[in-house]
């Protein structure tokens, strides 16, 4: 039987690489992928063991093409990076306040290795959430003891009353701190807002209605409010500091059931939790306000599943959630092991991804989890990189941000160095952070080929550096090289023999 599995693999492979030359490949595309600490996976590593862990997550990472890295850093009101505000994370020392040893810096490193390899990184914080489960004892500087009263506890957590006023000033400083201080592309918040519903258990906010729900009929609107406040407010924060980083959400998969008497609220072909009924998380109105700069849904399910169905789904967000960039977040592990209905000898990766880029407004995906992909979970990472993502992709451009492309680079040529043959140009550095060249593509084309930017499988490298090394022994190409601003404008190209 074991044999027989291989050989089924083997040939699902085989079947997969003859194939690609057909899978189209777009040269803009959102390639995204979560790593988490939540689930302890750093817990008490060591500085060197933890570094090696993530060099192995991000080479994976770049071998498919990914170009997006969403890093969480503040899982429980504490950090992955040294701040004034919130105790060191237990998730990476082991115990909550206790700085790691040899000190370091995760959130720097991360985007300094994100930066290197050419991909964005993303700061992931949980808003609301200040103790999870697990966490046995909170540090003695945590903001919980500042301030209790702005706390209410849930089941076995313990969250930021969104209702209180005070606590959307809090975030928003701790938004401050990460966006000012490191050059993060993006900060990115994921489903958790009023808490997931627990059986028996109710939201203890009602004091707090009362204090603060003047001019709402009910609890329920005053709730959605308090959320899109503080989505507001941290779009407005970072537009102030910094407005080429990014700000972003991953909502949990349904927004809201189709049911009689919604009121002509949208809602799809589903029967599962909502974000706007059950976690007050209205993510149209934050879209169609223009409060976030990109929307990933996590649509986790299987086509084909009975209470909320991948189909369904990506084509309800696809008509009603694309007034700004679409991406959807994909489930690894569910993916690859659920048989196509159509082909019950592969899995439904390839559906899923012709959905994803054939259906109007989405722009990408973002993949769960990282350690999945580096695993080869399924194959996953051999299918990207062989079939569905072989060549690089540029993140789609947010001309809503700025649509101004940076200058052309200038001086391109190839020169002899002690580590072998450069190509080597300059760039014309300017204060305007939005017109600043932060990466580079390089193009290849053989002798006598073409010129052409717009098929992906010209790309050579997208690189941070003003230099690229020649592979051995490689004559008589022609590169092409394109400088891309922060909001990856594409400048016009510098031709090189």
């Amino acid at each position: 039987m074991r044999r027989l599995i291989l050989c089924l693999c083997a040939w699902c492979i085989a079947a997969s690489w003859a194939m690609a030359d057909v899978v189209p490949q777009p040269k803009r595309e959102f390639r995204g992928s979560w790593i988490q600490c939540v689930n302890g996976q750093f817990q008490g590593m060591g500085r060197d063991e933890m570094q090696a862990t993530l060099r192995r997550h991000l080479d994976a990472l770049q071998r498919c093409h990914v170009n997006a890295v969403f890093f969480q850093v503040r899982p429980e009101a504490d950090a992955l990076y040294p701040s004034q505000l919130e105790p060191w994370s237990r998730f990476l020392t082991g115990q909550q306040g206790l700085a790691p040893q040899p000190y370091w810096d995760p959130l720097q490193w991360m985007i300094d290795e994100c930066h290197a390899r050419g991909m964005e990184l993303h700061a992931w914080i949980n808003p609301y959430r200040a103790k999870t489960a697990g966490t046995a004892v909170l540090a003695a500087n945590h903001p919980y003891f500042k301030n209790p009263e702005h706390f209410f506890h849930y089941g076995k957590l313990i969250l930021f009353n969104p209702g209180v006023p005070e606590n959307r000033e809090y975030i928003c400083q701790v938004v401050s701190d990460i966006v000012g201080r490191y050059d993060v592309d993006g900060l990115h918040m994921d489903d958790y807002f009023y808490p997931y519903p627990e059986a028996g258990q109710q939201i203890p906010d009602g004091e707090t209605f009362r204090q603060h729900g003047a001019g709402f009929s009910s609890i329920q609107d005053w709730r959605r409010d308090n959320v899109s406040q503080l989505i507001k407010d941290i779009h407005q924060t970072i537009q102030r500091l910094k407005p080429w980083v990014k700000f972003g959400v991953s909502p949990f998969g349904i927004y809201h059931n189709q049911t009689e008497g919604s009121g002509g609220l949208p809602g799809s072909n589903t029967r599962g939790l909502q974000n706007y009924d059950d976690l007050y998380a209205d993510v149209l109105q934050w879209v169609s306000q223009g409060w976030v700069d990109y929307n990933i849904p996590q649509i986790y399910w299987e086509i084909g599943h009975k209470t909320a169905d991948y189909d369904t789904l990506i084509r309800w967000w696809s008509r009603h959630g694309s007034g700004r960039p679409l991406y959807i977040g994909q489930d690894i592990e569910r993916t690859v092991k659920a048989a196509d209905l159509n082909n019950p000898a592969t899995n439904q990766l390839p559906e899923k991804l012709r959905l994803q880029r054939s259906l109007p407004g989405i722009q990408g995906n973002c993949l769960w989890y990282s350690a999945a992909v580096a695993n080869n979970t399924g194959n996953i990472l051999t299918a990207l990189e062989k079939v569905y993502q072989r060549y690089p992709a540029l993140v789609p451009a947010m001309p809503f941000k700025d649509n101004v492309a940076p200058k052309k680079v200038k001086g391109g040529k190839v020169i002899h160095t002690d580590q072998g043959r450069m190509l080597v140009w300059l760039t014309k550095d300017t204060k305007d952070q939005m017109q600043r060249a932060v990466r580079y593509v390089v193009y290849r084309f053989a002798k006598g080929e073409r010129i052409n930017l717009d098929n992906p499988a010209n790309i050579a490298a997208i690189t941070s550096q003003t230099f690229w090394p020649l592979p051995d022994g490689e004559q008589g190409y022609t590169y092409v090289v394109t400088a891309l601003d922060r909001m990856w404008n594409e400048s016009k190209p510098k031709k090189v023999k």
